[in-house]
């Protein structure tokens, strides 16, 4: 069909809408609708133009009814403002339960404070908020119902109070929540129920390390602080209902004021695109001219920079979806995923521009297979050129800038070098080819778009690329195993050297770099890693093996250097206290008979150590470097200077 035959018909759809968008616009009857295709019927018009009517006709109806639908729901709007003007004082949900636990601890003067809530899937309660507490183990309980003195108030729906836990037979113990209150050293404990109405919904409680009696009016106090904590619960939740309900309406809103000019957006944006694709402009174009016609900004990222979940959902669906404020397009092609098209900041996005954006992305993956063939032959360049550095063949510097300057890559800038390696294993030989080769064209691409190198190693592949402003190997690593993981659509393990630099003048520096490399990807397939990306100075004391050097001190001071430097500056006995509390089992209560201190003070070094070393230091991986570095620490110091 002639270009101005498809004008033609385009200006026959114009003018058929005409009509219609006056009656809209005059806010005319349902029936009025049926004019000017009646119109066009006596007057004896072509068939086409009556058929362009009747479509005009039926979209038109569509607008009339959902602006009137939109309407009648505009009318609970007030409504909804009124209830989220009586919650505007509300603070973050997790803020208001700790200032509670917090004031409820320092007005009743007791060591620990906490707050757990039921949780009815469950049927037990769970610890929520807790203030002064300093046991991994007690942090983490679960009560189910009628366990404890906690879950006897959840159960009964009335308060229990304890002078000595441990002697008090009222109430079930069970040796998970007996364990967990010794680690903690609680003696006394208080415990009242939160309430909505008639139903429970967790516990309040306040403990102490020592024996000791509540009095009638603690029990109250501590019961307001529970109907504060019912209430800020209950209202926190109307609360987002309410926000929800009313980011809707708000949407709903945006699309009535927009859907005048959809159409011609559409109509815009399907000649703008057409014209790309006839003067062979680049995937940025495409992008450029959607981001003028959606009013917004609309950006091409490789498969690795857009979020994983909701990419591989546009690319099974075929249609873009969104993500948080964004919309995100998949860019694809025979299987393989190109890119993405992210649209930012459009959370209301019409379902004509949603098309629009869709098929912004089909134009852009039919540019990018058009320069696959041109690219394809720089990457037999690239990886000549890197199997050359990592052979040590060619050992001219001046040579080997002047090949890497034809590819736009540095080699004396500072580079790391990763060994790639797919983790299922094919059926058979010529599935583990197709692999191979998948895995090497997606490294191939990543090397070009970041000015690397990249060619086919020993079963896998190995990639140059340079570090950027603010990376570390680990992250590079980490990007790259994701990157080709979401190219190949499997998973793919990247070990990671150090940073290497002047690689022109030392060829033999990619070969060690490489050899680092391939242990980091071994450690990390030994270790169940399959699919991740890290360096050597990722794996603890471990990473000491892996790399090159033996940087023992850099570890220690890493791991425990806040609390070494504290200890030193301030003559305290934090680094004695934690190997006391680790040989201890993790309990405070055995480790202040070991240290001959009260628990309290136990307790006390203990906050300081987690603020020091952050609130995961007790997590089993962090556990064991911690005690890795106090014995490489104690080792150190007692040997001779």
């Amino acid at each position: 069909m002639s270009r101005d035959h498809v004008q033609s018909a385009e200006r026959t759809v114009d003018s058929a809408e005409a009509p219609f968008l006056e009656l809209l616009a005059r806010g005319a009857s349902a029936d009025a609708y049926e004019q000017p295709v009646l119109l066009a019927r006596a007057e004896g018009r072509p068939p086409e133009r009556i058929a362009a009517l009747e479509q005009a006709k039926l979209l038109a109806l569509r607008v009339r009814s959902e602006i009137e639908g939109r309407r009648r729901r505009e009318a609970e709007l007030s409504a909804l403002f009124e209830t989220a003007h009586d919650l505007a004082g509300l603070r973050d949900l997790d803020a208001v339960l700790r200032a509670i636990v917090q004031r409820a601890r320092s007005l009743l003067g007791t060591d620990v404070a906490y707050l757990s809530l039921n949780d009815a899937a469950r049927g037990d309660t769970y610890m929520r908020v807790t203030e002064g507490s300093v046991a991994a183990r007690f942090q983490q309980l679960r009560l189910g119902m009628g366990e404890g003195l906690g879950g006897l108030v959840a159960q009964t729906a009335r308060p229990y109070v304890t002078d000595d836990y441990f002697k008090d037979e009222r109430f079930q113990h069970t040796g998970a929540i007996d364990a967990g209150v010794r680690d903690e050293g609680l003696v006394a404990i208080l415990g009242v129920p939160l309430m909505i109405g008639p139903q429970v919904i967790g516990v309040l409680f306040a403990a102490d390390r020592r024996a000791r009696v509540f009095e009638r009016e603690q029990i109250a106090l501590l019961g307001s602080f529970a109907a504060l904590a019912a209430a800020a619960i209950d209202t926190a939740n109307w609360l987002t209902e309410t926000r929800s309900a009313l980011d809707r309406l708000g949407r709903a809103n945006e699309i009535i004021r927009d859907r005048s000019s959809v159409i011609e957006r559409a109509s815009d944006v399907h000649d703008r695109l057409a014209e790309l694709v006839l003067r062979g402009g680049g995937v940025h174009d495409v992008a450029a001219a959607v981001s003028e016609v959606l009013d917004g900004t609309v950006e091409f990222a490789e498969p690795g920079d857009a979020p994983t979940a909701a990419l591989e959902a546009s690319r099974a669906e075929g249609h873009a979806v969104r993500h948080g404020d964004d919309w995100v397009a998949a860019v694809a092609a025979g299987g393989e995923l190109l890119g993405t098209l992210m649209l930012r900041g459009h959370p209301g996005l019409d379902p004509v521009d949603q098309r629009t954006l869709e098929r912004a992305a089909m134009v852009t993956s039919l540019l990018l297979l058009a320069r696959r063939s041109a690219s394809e032959a720089e990457q037999r360049v690239r990886g000549e050129l890197l199997d050359d550095l990592l052979d040590a063949r060619d050992r001219d510097p001046r040579l080997l800038r002047e090949r890497a300057a034809r590819l736009h890559a540095d080699l004396d800038g500072p580079h790391v070098v990763l060994a790639a390696r797919l983790d299922a294993t094919a059926a058979d030989a010529d599935q583990e080819a197709a692999a191979r080769r998948r895995l090497w064209s997606a490294a191939s691409h990543l090397a070009a778009t970041r000015h690397g190198l990249a060619a086919a190693r020993e079963g896998g592949t190995v990639l140059l690329l340079p570090l950027g402003p603010g990376d570390t190997a680990t992250t590079l690593a980490r990007r790259t195993a994701r990157d080709l993981g979401t190219a190949v659509r499997e998973g793919v393990t990247v070990g990671a050297s150090a940073p290497v630099e002047q690689l022109a003048a030392r060829p033999d520096a990619v070969v060690a770099a490489y050899a680092e490399g391939q242990r980091c990807l071994e450690a990390l397939r030994l270790l169940g890693r399959a699919g991740d990306g890290a360096a050597a100075e990722d794996f603890g004391f471990l990473g000491l093996l892996l790399a090159g050097d033996r940087d023992i001190s850099g570890f220690v001071d890493r791991t425990i250097g806040r609390v070494v430097t504290y200890d030193e500056r301030r003559g305290t006995d934090l680094l004695r206290t934690l190997e006391a509390y680790f040989a201890c089992g993790m309990s405070p209560a055995r480790t202040k008979d070991d240290l001959h201190v009260h628990v309290n003070t136990v307790a006390q070094r203990l906050e300081r150590v987690g603020r020091l070393l952050g609130d995961d230091w007790q997590s089993p991986a962090r556990v064991l470097e911690i005690q890795l570095a106090l014995r490489l620490h104690r080792l150190s110091s007692a040997a001779p200077h």
